[in-house]
């Protein structure tokens, strides 16, 4: 559970997520990704643009190598037709590489990131395959900030072929062809700027809702801006060069790209965006959507965290009902996380 302390603060933007796991443990997990408070987005700034003018200057005679730059520059040298111009033409691309990052990475300053995971069930094995995902998105998110600047489509492929089932492991624990029980996890990831506008992709997750103030009531979004692959691991690229190394159970001719990153822009101050797991609303379920709806309106005037909790103690009190109707299978855990434009 993330501490309220990690809350990123941006202007006009109110954040609270919270989660309740229906035992010890779930399979549930949501975290703030504040890029303020989690890395020193100023000294990578400044290493990139160090970089961007190193980037510039050839190897001295009697030199070691410093970088990959040099590295490559060096093979160049092997090559038939090599001239110090082809160098100098690579080492300003570079350059002009890093200046971008740098770019990027300043964006980061008005950013914030949040990330759901739902694994199968509610127990131990649940929150390990929770666990996996969270470990393995900080893990490329390390490297995505060094070489891109930025989250990019092919950060999220790369965690979805990690919960994919290798076929050399499955080959080694004596795979059943005729059992098709997997381990599966849902994602959603999204980063929310200052003016209202998120960008996210979904792997299997509950789509977002918006509540419009005006309106009172969560608003239609069309299909096209709401872009939704499989749970993670169950579909793996065709064009992946490793993709006959794993189990698919649906075919995609491609891997992501920029346009598959969904987009929703919350208009008006007042409006909020509602993300959650299937043990607060599974998404089907139209005379719950309108309990939840309902919520939202009463307590709309409310910051984040009343909202949220609002919808919480709604959640838990439909799981009281199913306790006493005897429906205990339908209980699950349960995690709500809201973003309101001020």
């Amino acid at each position: 559970m993330p501490v309220e302390g990690s809350i990123p603060r941006l202007a006009g933007i109110d954040l609270y997520g919270n989660s309740i796991p229906v035992g010890r443990v779930g399979g549930d997990l949501f975290e703030y990704i504040n890029f303020q408070q989690r890395y020193d987005v100023d000294a990578r700034i400044a290493r990139a643009l160090k970089l961007s003018n190193d980037y510039l200057e050839p190897v001295l005679k009697g030199q070691t190598i410093r970088h990959s730059v040099d590295a490559h520059v060096e093979w160049l040298q092997s090559k038939p037709g090599y001239t110090d111009a082809v160098g100098a033409e690579y080492r300003r691309a570079k350059r002009s590489e890093q200046l971008r990052i740098a770019e990027d990475l300043q964006e980061l300053h008005s950013t914030a990131g949040v990330l759901l995971v739902d694994a199968q069930g509610h127990g131990i094995i649940s929150a390990k395959i929770a666990s996996t995902v969270h470990d393995t998105f900080h893990a490329f998110m390390l490297s995505e900030l060094d070489r891109n600047g930025r989250t990019t489509p092919d950060m999220f492929e790369k965690i979805n072929l990690r919960l994919a089932q290798s076929v050399t492991a499955r080959n080694a624990l004596g795979w059943d062809k005729d059992d098709n029980s997997r381990e599966i996890a849902t994602m959603l990831y999204g980063e929310v700027r200052p003016s209202g506008h998120f960008r996210f992709v979904n792997f299997g997750h509950p789509p977002p809702l918006v509540f419009s103030k005006e309106y009172e009531r969560f608003m239609e979004i069309g299909k096209a801006r709401m872009v939704q692959f499989l749970p993670l691991g169950l579909a793996i690229p065709e064009d992946n060069p490793d993709r006959n190394r794993y189990f698919s159970v649906a075919p995609r001719i491609r891997k992501m790209n920029s346009s598959d990153v969904a987009e929703i822009t919350l208009m008006s101050p007042g409006d909020i965006l509602f993300l959650y797991t299937d043990g607060v609303y599974d998404g089907s379920d139209e005379k719950n959507r309108q309990q939840i709806e309902r919520v939202i309106r009463e307590h709309k005037e409310g910051v984040a965290k009343e909202i949220c909790n609002a919808i919480l103690e709604y959640a838990l009190a439909q799981d009281e009902q199913a306790r006493q109707a005897g429906e205990q299978d339908r209980i699950d855990d349960k995690t709500a996380f809201i973003i309101k434009y001020r």
